[in-house]
């Protein structure tokens, strides 16, 4: 059953419901306008500034703030809210799909929690704290963007080029749902197409048993009953149709122990690498699959961060679709869920970067990178720009966490722990530890220029120069990162790309000679199995999109068609060539 997804956010923004992955019937949105200030002090003011729009972070005009959060100020928000007659279960949990960079929250006066890193989902409960009528929610944030300890991305103070616009606070919705005393957390679903099976396993606070059920519509296919908590159980799923790009089969999962319950999804299917006349390749279901993708950094144009709307970020998906590409590279962010069940529901493969972090990047490595293999010892912490411990230790708590709050993301087919050294250390010690945690996905353990020899993928990012590869032979040959090329028919300050084109034709006669002179010939000479185009769409200066930064496509939507089209038949090509072997 192909799942389509609705959007109907009752005139709150964002406000369809944000986790389709872990879903319950209890949704009291947040979104929407709190009070703000910035000020010196945790302390919560006794006046606030003005309002601000959730879940836009200050730094972006819809939040109707447009103010930059420095690392010596305070942001506050407040807000007040009365719970509907009933909503109360037992316990009310707070959600914030994610806060940059650390927060505290009060609820009524009282410290409920916290929670830092500005890219992950989290929840704290409020039940004690709360009150009969009007209740009020205080959230105190602080962001260094400039941190070495956290993950912060292509964030900066001062944007241009690659880096852009830092942003803070809640840049994700937040949300109020209610559980019973004993619930459901924690729900983990592995796909086995080899098998046929998939195997679920949920946790269940307070204790308890779980059952599951497998749905196609209100039909139910199978089921397991009262399995105990936290114990895996291995169910047939011989009846459910695979999930490809080209047909993505979902089906629905309700898990329930006694009085919770919860609704989710997933799509049969295995990702592993294997063997064709001497070569490595992706394998979707057991069969070789060339991915031609774009390089998507997750902006959003006035939201920053954040989309104008789920409609907005569903539409840019379906279009990234319909022009023929299969997968798309999330660089260096994590989304909102609904991003990733996008993704699910089109079939659209999805490669996701770990948050980068570390002291500031030597502008001389950035520079040479693309010329020289500078070959870094990446265990030479100091030198990396990891000589604090707390650096390192944040980064595997943030990768850990980015596997356990993805890992039923039925598209993700693999990871990158590092992108061009940024941050970059013991490459190698770093993917087997989350391979341990993670082994149903592939791994680009150090993408670009200081591949280390790990991993499933031999990484390279080509700029400046005619793409030119080499296959090592013991992994699967990919172009994680080529082309960049420049075109803008508006004029922005400082305008940033590796190759700049002065005219709508001229972009599209370049991407025409990259793409069918150079990218198709290395699918069929050296065993290409991936081209990940830069990128998606124009961010601030940096103007190497296929789209503007309004999503505007700067070429006809043919071109796309026939480019990803003469990649696949090469593929094809390669195969019948290396089965002849």
């Amino acid at each position: 059953m192909i799942i389509q997804p609705e959007f109907d956010g009752g005139g709150i923004p964002l406000g369809e419901y944000p986790r389709p992955q872990f879903a319950r019937d209890s949704y009291f949105p947040l979104n929407g306008r709190w009070e703000y200030a910035i000020t010196s002090s945790e302390e919560e003011p006794e006046r606030f500034e003005g309002e601000i729009l959730v879940p836009y972070s200050p730094e972006s005009p819809l939040s109707g703030v447009g103010r930059q959060l420095t690392a010596d100020k305070f942001l506050h928000y407040r807000r007040t809210f009365t719970l509907p007659q009933g909503f109360n279960r037992g316990r009310v949990l707070l959600n914030i799909g994610a806060c940059d960079q650390c927060c505290a929250v009060f609820c009524n006066g009282g410290m409920a929690g916290g929670h830092e890193g500005g890219y992950l989902p989290f929840t704290i409960e409020l039940t004690s704290f709360l009150r009969e009528g009007e209740n009020a929610l205080h959230i105190v944030v602080r962001d260094d963007a400039s941190s070495c300890i956290y993950g912060r991305g292509k964030q900066s103070y001062k944007s241009g080029g690659i880096w852009y616009t830092a942003i803070s606070g809640i840049w994700q919705s937040a949300w109020l749902e209610s559980v019973p005393q004993n619930y459901l957390h924690g729900l983990k679903i592995t796909p086995d197409y080899a098998s046929k099976t998939v195997t679920f396993q949920c946790e269940v606070y307070g204790g308890g048993s779980v059952s599951y059920g497998i749905y196609e519509g209100q039909s139910l296919l199978c089921s397991a009953k009262d399995v105990p908590a936290g114990r895996a159980v291995v169910i047939d799923a011989s009846m459910c149709r695979p999930w490809t790009p080209s047909s993505p089969e979902l089906y629905k999962i309700v898990v329930t122990s006694g009085s919770d319950r919860v609704e989710s999804y997933f799509g049969l299917r295995t990702f592993s690498r294997g063997e064709c006349g001497g070569r490595q390749y992706f394998m979707l279901n057991g069969s070789p699959i060339y991915q031609s993708g774009l390089l998507d950094q997750g902006y959003w144009g006035r939201g920053i961060y954040t989309p104008e709307s789920n409609r907005q970020m569903f539409d840019c998906l379906k279009k990234v679709k319909s022009l023929g590409f299969n997968m798309l590279r999330k660089h260096i962010k994590v989304e909102p869920l609904l991003w990733y069940y996008y993704c699910d529901v089109l079939g659209i493969l999805v490669w996701q970067d770990m948050v980068n972090g570390g002291a500031p990047y030597k502008q001389w490595r950035i520079k040479l990178g693309p010329f020289i293999d500078l070959r870094l010892n990446d265990s030479d912490y100091n030198g990396m720009g990891r000589a604090d411990a707390r650096s390192r230790e944040t980064f595997m708590r943030e990768a850990f966490g980015t596997v356990e709050a993805l890992y039923n993301c039925v598209s993700l087919c693999l990871w990158t722990p590092f992108n061009e050294g940024w941050g970059q250390f013991d490459a190698v010690k770093v993917w087997q530890k989350l391979r341990a945690a993670d082994g149903t996905r592939l791994y680009d353990h150090a993408s670009g220029w200081q591949d280390k020899g790990g991993g499933d993928v031999c990484s390279r990012h080509i700029y400046f120069k005619k793409v030119r590869l080499r296959n090592d032979g013991r992994r699967v040959l990919a172009l994680t990162e080529f082309g960049g090329y420049s075109f803008t028919e508006g004029g922005v300050p400082r305008a940033f790309g590796y190759r700049r084109l002065r005219s709508r034709a001229k972009f599209a006669a370049a991407l025409k000679v990259l793409y069918l002179k150079q990218v198709v010939p290395a699918i069929l000479r050296e065993g290409l199995c991936a081209a990940v185009y830069t990128q998606l769409c124009d961010v601030e200066q940096e103007v190497n999109g296929i789209f503007t930064a309004d999503f505007r496509l700067k070429a006809d939507e043919e071109l796309f068609r026939e480019l990803n089209a003469a990649q696949y038949a090469a593929f094809n090509k390669a195969l019948e060539v290396a089965g002849e072997e």
